[in-house]
C-alpha cells in the first residue's frame, strides 16, 4: 500500500508531506484548492508522461516520492524481484522533472526509464476516475477481472504459456518445410560455415585477452624503452637518480636533527619514499625481465583478431556473439539433415500442444460463461443502489473466428453496459460517463475485493451527481473495500466522507504574495468542522455540528 508521499514544487505545492494509512482514507476541500494534486502526483512519479510546466511557477525542478509497503508474495514484489530491485519490503518511487533537462525516474534508489515506472505502477495503484489511465477501459484489464473472479487466473497463465511454445514449435516447422525446396545448397552452406566457426574455436573471455596482449606486443618498444628510462632515473643512475638523491638527504636531515628533534618526523617520511622508490625500481627491472617481444607472436594476434572480425561481419554480429550464432547453426543444420525425422516429430509435438490448449481452453471457456453471468447479476444489482436504478451490466463473450487460437483462450471478453433503462448494452467506454464509471468500478471492486491484484484503489468524486442514501451507500461501499485494500477518494459529499479511516483536508493560502496548496490530517473535532462545512452553507450552525456528530459516530459503528 501507499505509505507516504512527498511533493516539492508541483504546480501550486511549495512542499508537501503526508502519511497515509490502510483502510479508507478521504479528500476533501473546496472546489480548486488541488484535491487532484496527489492523483496528479503519483500519476507522475509512476511514470505518466510530463513536461516541465508541472514545475511551481519560479522554481527549477519538481520532486515527486512515494513509498510502498510490499508483502512478498504481491505482484509488485515479484516485479521488483525480477528486475533485482527489491529490498527489505519497501519501495521507494521517486521522479525529478527539471527545467531544460531529461526527466529522471529512480526505483530504491536505482536510475529507471519511465517504461519501468509504468510497469512497475500498473502493479501498485489503480485510479478510478475521469482520468485516461484508467485500466478498465482496456480490454485486456476486463479480461482479467473476469478470469481473477472466476478463479483461472492460474490456468490462463498456464494456457499462455502452451500457446507461445505452440507458435514457436509452428514457426519452426514453417522454417524446415521452406528450407525443403532448397535443402542440399543449405546444407552445403550451413557446413560450410560451422566448420569454419568450428576452426575458429573461439572461447569465452578470449577476444579481451587477445587484445590486450596485442596492445603489449604492438606497443612493446615503447614500453620497453620508457620502462628502462623510468628506471634508470629512479635507481640505475650512476649520478643523480631519484634513489640516491632521497639517500642523502636522509643523511643530511639526521645530522641536522642533532640540532632539532622535530626533523625526526621528516626523515621517516624520506625514509618511507626511499624504500617504496627502491621497491618500484625492483618491479621495474622485474617487468623488464618478463617482457616478451615476439614479432610472431604478434603476427598470430593480428591474423586471430582479423579471423574474428570477418567472420563477425560476414554473420552480422559482435564477435562475443559468435559462439551463440554457432549454436544455431548447428541446430537448423541438424533439422535439415535429420528433415524427414524433425518433419514429423515437429507435427506430432504441435498436435499434442494444440490438444492440450484445446483442452484447457474449453475449461477456461466454461468457467468464464459461468462467471460472466454471476458477476454481471452483481454489478447489475450494484448499479441500482449507487443511483444508476434501470441500469445494467453485462459481459460480452465472443468466441474467435474457427481455427483463430489466442493468447488468452478462444473467446474476446468486454464489459457491457446500459446506463438507462431501455438502452442496449454498449462498451463500456462508448456510453458511461465519468461518474458512472467510476461507480461502475466502485461496484466491481467491491465485489472482486478478496482477488483484487492491487493493494491502492484511487477513486476520483465517485459521488458526482449523486446525494443523499446514495452518497451514504457509496460511502459505505468504500469503507467496506478498504478492508480489503487501500482506498483513497476524493469526495465533495459529507456521506462518503463521514466514513473515512483518515481525514485529509486540502485547502489553499496566501503566503509571501503566491498561492500554495497544503494538506492537513484532520483531528476528530476538526473532521466535524469539514464535515459541517460539507453539508451546510456560508454558516454553520450548532445544529449542523451536531449532524456531522451524528454522521460520523453512525460511520463508525
Amino acid at each position: 500500500m501507499l505509505s507516504h508521499l512527498y511533493i516539492r514544487d508541483f504546480t501550486i505545492v511549495s512542499q508537501l508531506e503526508v502519511s497515509l494509512h490502510a483502510g479508507l482514507t478521504v479528500l476533501t476541500g473546496e472546489t480548486g484548492a488541488g484535491k487532484s494534486i496527489i492523483i496528479d502526483a503519483l500519476a507522475l512519479v509512476l511514470g505518466q508522461r510530463a513536461d516541465n510546466r508541472v514545475i511551481r511557477h519560479g522554481c527549477q525542478r519538481t520532486e515527486i516520492t512515494a513509498s510502498f509497503e510490499l508483502t512478498p508474495a504481491s505482484d509488485a514484489a515479484k516485479w521488483l524481484a525480477s528486475n533485482d530491485l527489491f529490498g527489505d519490503g519497501e519501495c521507494v518511487v521517486r521522479r525529478i522533472i527539471e527545467l531544460d533537462k531529461p526527466t529522471k525516474g529512480f526505483i530504491n534508489g536505482r536510475p529507471a526509464p519511465m517504461q519501468m515506472l509504468r510497469e512497475l505502477g500498473d502493479h501498485l495503484v489503480d485510479i478510478h476516475g475521469q482520468h485516461e489511465h484508467q485500466s478498465l477501459l482496456k480490454r485486456d484489464n476486463q479480461r482479467q477481472v473476469l478470469d481473477d473472479y472466476s478463479g483461472i487466473s492460474d490456468d490462463v497463465d498456464e494456457l499462455a504459456n502452451i500457446f507461445r511454445e505452440l507458435n514457436s514449435l509452428q514457426d519452426r516447422l514453417a522454417t524446415l518445410r521452406a528450407q525443403k525446396a532448397d535443402r542440399s545448397a543449405r546444407i552445403e552452406l550451413l557446413q560450410y560455415q560451422v566448420q569454419e566457426l568450428e576452426a575458429l574455436d573461439l572461447q569465452p573471455d578470449e577476444i579481451g585477452q587477445i587484445e590486450e596482449e596485442h596492445a603489449r606486443l604492438a606497443n612493446g618498444a615503447e614500453l620497453l624503452e620508457g620502462v628502462q628510462s623510468i628506471a634508470h632515473d629512479l635507481y640505475d643512475s650512476e649520478t643523480g637518480s631519484v634513489s640516491q638523491i632521497l639517500g642523502h638527504s636522509v643523511q643530511k636531515l639526521e645530522h641536522l636533527a642533532e640540532h632539532d628533534p622535530k626533523l625526526g618526523e621528516l626523515i621517516n617520511l624520506l625514509t618511507e619514499a626511499s624504500i617504496q622508490v627502491d621497491e618500484a625500481a625492483s618491479g621495474l627491472h622485474n617487468y623488464l625481465d618478463d617482457l616478451e617481444l615476439d614479432p610472431q607472436r604478434l603476427d598470430w594476434l593480428d591474423q586471430r583478431l582479423a579471423a574474428i572480425q570477418d567472420l563477425s561481419r560476414k554473420h552480422h554480429v559482435e564477435a562475443e556473439e559468435l559462439p551463440g550464432v554457432l549454436q544455431q547453426l548447428r541446430t537448423e543444420l541438424s533439422d535439415i539433415e535429420d528433415f524427414d525425422v524433425n518433419l514429423a516429430r515437429l507435427e506430432q509435438d504441435i498436435e499434442s500442444h494444440r490438444s492440450d490448449y484445446l483442452q484447457k481452453a474449453k475449461i477456461i471457456s466454461e468457467a468464464r460463461k459461468a462467471s460472466a453471468t454471476s458477476l454481471g447479476t452483481a454489478v447489475t444489482a450494484s448499479m441500482q443502489e449507487l443511483g444508476m436504478q434501470g441500469g445494467q451490466f453485462e459481459i460480452a463473450i465472443t468466441p474467435l473466428a474457427e481455427g483463430e487460437l489466442g493468447a488468452h483462450g478462444l473467446e474476446r471478453i468486454e464489459f457491457l453496459v446500459s446506463a438507462n433503462p431501455g438502452q442496449p448494452p454498449m462498451p463500456l467506454n462508448k456510453v458511461a460517463s465519468g461518474g458512472e464509471l467510476s461507480r461502475i468500478s466502485l461496484a466491481l471492486q467491491v465485489i472482486t475485493a478478496t482477488i483484487g491484484r492491487i493493494p491502492t484503489l484511487i477513486f476520483d468524486e465517485v459521488d458526482v451527481g449523486i446525494g443523499g442514501r446514495v452518497a451514504e451507500i457509496v460511502g459505505q461501499q468504500l469503507r467496506d473495500l478498504g478492508q480489503a485494500r487501500q482506498v483513497l477518494c476524493i469526495t465533495h459529499q459529507a456521506q462518503v466522507a463521514a466514513k473515512g479511516n483518515q481525514h485529509l483536508q486540502v485547502a489553499k493560502e496566501s503566503a509571501d504574495g503566491e498561492t500554495v496548496s497544503r494538506i492537513k490530517p484532520l483531528s476528530e473535532i476538526d473532521r466535524v468542522e469539514e464535515i459541517a462545512r460539507m453539508i451546510g452553507g456560508i454558516e454553520i450552525s450548532q445544529q449542523t455540528r451536531d449532524h456531522a456528530e451524528d454522521m460520523l459516530a453512525r460511520a463508525s459503528t
